[in-house]
């Protein structure tokens, strides 16, 4: 069996872009998690250690972000990815990030990418 944990518009400020003045400034960014993971444990037990606690997935992403520096949304996504699936029990991920402030003329209200991966 496979559930979902979802983590919806986790909003961070981030290096990441290849235009000059993106490498100058953080932008805003918006990102998506999904976890497939059997939760049935869970929702028998009621107990945190039978799940991914959430709270400590966003401070590792968060402080991935701190610390990151990405040229394309792809390899972002990918480097978030490998975040929620450190735990053992993730079977796959899926990762959207986009753009909040897209660097076009064109009234564009984000550019983003979808990565899914599964676990090895």
């Amino acid at each position: 069996m496979v559930d979902t944990i979802e983590l919806r518009e986790l909003r961070v400020l981030a290096f990441c872009g290849i235009l000059p003045e993106e490498e100058l400034r953080r932008q805003p960014f918006s990102i998506d998690v999904d976890i497939d993971i059997d939760l049935s444990g869970a929702a028998r037990s009621d107990d945190l250690t039978e799940t991914i606690d959430y709270g400590g997935l966003v401070q590792a992403i968060d402080d991935l972000v701190h610390d990151g520096r990405w040229g394309l949304l792809e390899r972002f996504a990918s480097d978030v990815a490998e975040i929620a699936l450190q735990d053992d029990r993730a079977v796959g991920t899926r990762v959207t990030i986009r753009k909040l402030r897209p660097p076009v003329p064109q009234d564009l209200g984000s550019s983003g990418v979808t990565i899914r991966r599964d676990a090895r």
